[in-house]
């Protein structure tokens, strides 16, 4: 299973759009919130692995 790595760019109602950050990209990924941790706003960094997000804390 392969792991990705996101940056919430923004937050509209209920979905945010996540920018890859492991990879050289502009592209966006609307995803719903639903999906994501509860916690999250814009600049949070996730990771993407086993059809999960987590959030990644320094």
């Amino acid at each position: 299973m392969e792991t990705f790595y996101y940056i919430v760019e923004s937050i509209e109602s209920d979905y945010a759009n996540l920018r890859r950050t492991d990879i050289q990209s502009d592209d966006l990924k609307l995803v719903a919130r639903a999906l994501l941790p509860a916690e999250i706003m814009e600049g949070t960094r996730l990771k993407y692995e086993f059809m999960q997000y987590s959030i990644i804390n320094d």
